[in-house]
């Protein structure tokens, strides 16, 4: 995640404080990457040696502004122009411990992929309830529309990504089945019984987009809109 771009987008608004940046940043995502100040005025720091912001006086409470230079400006025109680069993905932990989970002693993979199954069909859940108060709130509309729209695409991201998660785990396990069938009695255990469903599948998931809308505040483990 790009903090000093999401900052200088910010800024390109503005003059602003480091305080008031995470407020607007965390609105403007819904928490779900939350800042503390400490980062905003070392990225503010490095962008400052970098001359693509500079201070701007102060406001009327003694607040230290930033604003962006052209020299940001065209640093932000060129992040938004340029795709996300994809070849040197980061490291996903779920993938590194599937992966170290083959073969491992004493662990039973599918138990490894049902666990967390049952966590991304809840994500997913979740994820929905809060696309249902997003929208109510982006047809409502009211002055933080932009903030709703902005946070109804990040949800939007999170659910596609954690159904996709889901459909991948799936793929893992009929995969595992099919190799440990394949290398008989005598190969290392792959424990491929038949899998178990005793989770909502994915399509069962994808129904909540019709539920009914939940507290926003859904738990530490899923991001909460911020007000």
């Amino acid at each position: 995640m790009s903090i000093r771009h999401g900052l200088l987008a910010l800024l390109e608004r503005g003059p602003r404080y480091g305080s008031q940046l995470r407020t607007e940043f965390e609105s403007r995502t819904g928490a779900t990457w939350p800042l503390n100040v400490g980062q905003v005025y070392t990225t503010l720091n490095r962008l400052e040696r970098d001359g693509m912001v500079a201070q701007d006086g102060e406001d009327a409470a003694g607040h230290a502004l930033y604003a962006i230079t052209d020299a940001g400006r065209t640093e932000l025109k060129s992040w938004f122009g340029t795709p996300v680069d994809r070849s040197s993905p980061p490291r996903d932990e779920l993938a590194i411990k599937l992966a170290m989970a083959v073969g491992a002693p004493g662990v039973d993979i599918r138990d490894v992929i049902q666990s967390q199954r049952r966590h991304t069909v809840k994500a997913m859940q979740d994820y929905t309830r809060l696309k249902a108060q997003a929208l109510a709130a982006v047809e409502g509309g009211g002055p933080k529309e932009r903030d709703d729209v902005a946070w109804l695409l990040v949800l939007e991201q999170l659910i596609f990504q954690t159904e996709a998660e889901a459909r991948w785990l799936d793929h893992c396990e009929a995969r595992l089945i099919r190799l440990s069938t394949a290398a008989g009695p005598g190969a290392p255990p792959v424990h491929g019984a038949p899998p178990i469903r005793d989770t909502p599948s994915v399509q069962g998931a994808s129904s909540a987009h019709g539920a009914s809308q939940p507290r926003r505040n859904t738990g530490p483990a899923h991001p909460a809109r911020s007000s």
